[in-house]
């Protein structure tokens, strides 16, 4: 068994597109291997700023042989039939056989292909793999037309410790031939590197400056910022996006401390930190209490004479200039109140469909009214919703978009805002991600789901879907949003009529729709898969909500989760894993004989035909089940509902085991069809069990 290693080495490849490259090359490449028939016991990618690695081990020294078995025509078949199948096995007649079969002798032909030297088969590999290559963005260079991320300059190829004969024909008239030849960190070890094998290459690539492995970048990253901070009595402030795309951008890190001015702690700490990260892609660190300390961790890529003075200096000049832009806007933007410039909303376009900002803010108040059962002071939950959106018109929102929201929590609190209010301003987009925090105040929740439902619902009335992975305007995080904020503050929200409502606000500003019923259908179904989605962790069957969701007209989700769970519990009995099956025979039976007889459904039970014994006590059971059903269902007690359809399981065995359905007596066929469609749509009354899976 062999090894195979492969180095694609550039100019630096963008951060956001390498952890991508990594798995899209291992794909590649693996696929490749696959369809050669060459088995392996370990292929790894690795990927830095300048490079694409790829290691697979346990490789066979050649392809295994192939043998083909393939049938012909009959022997006496006429004789082109015969020049054409010997045309497409490469063989004579006196190579293939006859054999016998129950249409007569038939030709046979086995054809057999010796496996070709591995090193041959993944020089092929290589060059379809890169030929296959997609980046998200690429470039031509020189006179060629080939494209890649940036600038190639050699494709390293060894197998067996041997380079690979040949080399790579692209488009354009490129070549590269394979080489054993590396090169380590651009400036702190720029010579050239030859290696043999994996560990060689990684070994003296660590030695050329290099860490090879993305983990490995980012371990070094965080030890280091932790090391130096602590020996201040300071802590790294985690941030694993930015610390992904530091690692992105640094071959050899190297760890500084920089400080911020004092003159600039007064600012919020968002506007600091995220000033650091967006631009300068700094650390922030903080003190034990959580606040923001006046320090900084930069990473570089090089060491320095002068042990990062320099380097550390010059960071802290820029990020003083970065701050006294953020502080320019955060002194002007609190010299005018956030109701000043509500106005000003009307400028800024939500959508050439939907209209603008202020038409948005107008749809939010009247929502925030509709959800008052939240709690918290109506005048209150209207001033917030006013001024939810002012802050879009600020300086610093101009500059750091990201901050939405939040500052405009900040200037609400500046300009003495009731704190409910500044609290809801703030939090209205949240939570904007599986891993954000869920409002939980009152006046917040009502906001932050008015926001979220009027985004929604207006994206679906314009037909502004998301399909498979686009999703342009986030209308899976927002469906997400609201039902994180419907289930972790387990409110009653109808959000059927919700949705009615808001669509109706759209008309009356004037706006071209599809209609309500479709909008509602269409966005009760969306909810549907996403809250999937959201259970889908928690073991949450997807069946059982869809048979849920199937009745129709329920649409408020804590109900909604109340008898799923309820559900579960009953689907976990052998009560209710043998009602299904009954549920089942009689639904399958049902539609059979529906379909012979041609019509839709069997009507009502006769009492009076109920014969057998054992279809009188169903009949008796299915009515007291009903009678009982509705009160509990009504009084929101599904667990209960559940126990009373598992005492229909007795009598619907006994009805299987000693009733014939289909007696020769027509009427009293009919009759039993019906008791069946009765038990049906008994246990359909509770969930629709024709969703339930397994």
């Amino acid at each position: 068994m062999a090894e195979f290693l492969l180095e694609l080495y550039c100019e630096e490849i963008p951060a956001r597109m390498q952890a991508r490259a990594a798995e899209d090359l291992k794909a590649l490449i693996e696929k490749g291997l696959k369809d050669a028939g060459l088995a392996f016991a370990r292929l790894d990618a690795h990927v830095t700023p300048r490079r694409l690695a790829l290691v697979a081990d346990g490789l066979p020294v050649k392809q295994p042989d192939v043998v083909e078995e393939r049938k012909g025509p009959k022997v006496d078949a006429p004789q082109p039939a015969i020049d054409g199948f010997l045309r497409s096995t490469g063989l004579t007649l006196d190579q293939c056989e006859q054999r016998d079969t129950p249409k007569g002798p038939v030709w046979f032909a086995v054809v057999r292909r010796p496996g070709r030297p591995t090193a041959e088969v993944l020089a092929e590999i290589v060059g379809s793999a890169i030929g296959a290559f997609v980046w998200p963005k690429s470039m031509r260079w020189g006179e060629s037309g080939f494209r890649w991320v940036r600038p190639l300059h050699h494709v390293l190829a060894l197998f067996d410790g041997k380079v690979l004969p040949g080399g790579l024909d692209l488009n354009g008239g490129v070549r590269f031939d394979f080489t054993d030849e590396t090169r380590g960190h651009r400036f702190l070890a720029p010579a050239p590197v030859r290696v043999t094998s994996f560990d060689d290459y990684r070994e003296k690539l660590a030695r050329a400056s290099v860490v090879l492995d993305r983990e490995e970048r980012k371990r070094l990253i965080v030890q280091e910022i932790s090391r130096l901070a602590a020996a201040e009595g300071l802590r790294l402030k985690e941030d694993p996006g930015l610390l992904e795309e530091v690692a992105g951008l640094v071959e050899y890190p190297v760890v500084l401390l920089g400080r911020i001015d004092d003159s600039f702690m007064s600012l919020p700490a968002e506007v600091l930190t995220t000033s650091m990260r967006t631009h300068q892609k700094y650390f922030a660190l903080e003190r034990a209490d959580g606040s923001l300390a006046p320090r900084f961790a930069v990473v570089a890529n090089t060491t320095t004479r002068d042990g990062g003075a320099t380097v550390v200096a010059g960071n802290e000049k820029v990020l003083r200039a970065r701050l006294s832009d953020a502080r320019f806007f955060w002194d002007q933007d609190r010299k005018v109140p956030l109701a000043d410039r509500v106005a000003a909303l009307g400028k800024i376009t939500f959508h050439e469909k939907l209209g603008t900002m202020a038409e948005k803010v107008d749809r939010m108040i009247a929502l925030v009214g509709d959800l008052a059962d939240l709690g918290g002071d109506s005048d209150r939950a209207t001033r917030a919703a006013l001024l939810a959106k002012a802050d879009l018109v600020t300086g610093m929102v101009g500059e750091f978009p990201e901050l939405q929201g939040l500052m405009g929590g900040y200037y609400a609190a500046a300009q003495g805002e009731d704190e409910a209010v500044v609290q809801a301003i703030a939090e209205h987009y949240r939570p904007a991600g599986p891993n954000d925090r869920c409002p939980s105040a009152p006046l917040a929740v009502r906001v932050a789901l008015a926001d979220k439902l009027d985004t929604l619902v207006g994206f679906f009335a314009i037909d502004e879907k998301p399909t498979g992975s686009r999703d342009p305007f986030a209308l899976r995080r927002a469906a997400l949003g609201i039902i994180r904020l419907i289930r972790e503050n387990g409110h009653r929200v109808p959000l059927g009529r919700l949705v009615g409502a808001a669509h109706q606000l759209y008309l009356t500003q004037g706006r071209k729709l599809q209609p309500r019923e479709t909008v509602q259908a269409d966005l009760m179904a969306f909810f549907a898969d996403r809250l999937k989605v959201a259970l889908r962790e928690q073991g949450v069957r997807h069946d059982l909500i869809d048979a849920v969701f199937a009745l129709g007209g329920e649409d408020d989700l804590v109900r909604l989760l109340a008898r799923v769970e309820a559900l579960t519990g009953f689907l976990g009995t052998d009560d209710g894993a043998n009602l299904l099956t009954a549920y089942r025979r009689a639904g399958n039976i049902v539609r059979i004989e529906a379909k012979k007889d041609g019509i839709e459904e069997y009507g009502e039970v006769d009492a009076a035909r109920l014969d057998a014994p054992e279809e009188q006590a169903l009949h008796a059971a299915l009515e007291a089940v009903r009678a009982e059903l509705q009160p509990l269902l009504g009084a929101e007690r599904f667990a209960d509902a559940m126990g009373v359809l598992a005492g229909l399981r007795a009598p619907v065995d006994a009805f299987f085991d000693r009733v014939t359905v289909n007696a020769d007596d027509p009427a009293l066929r009919t009759n039993r069809l019906a008791l069946l469609s009765r038990i049906v749509g008994t246990m359909n009354s509770v969930a629709d069990f024709s969703h339930v899976e397994g």
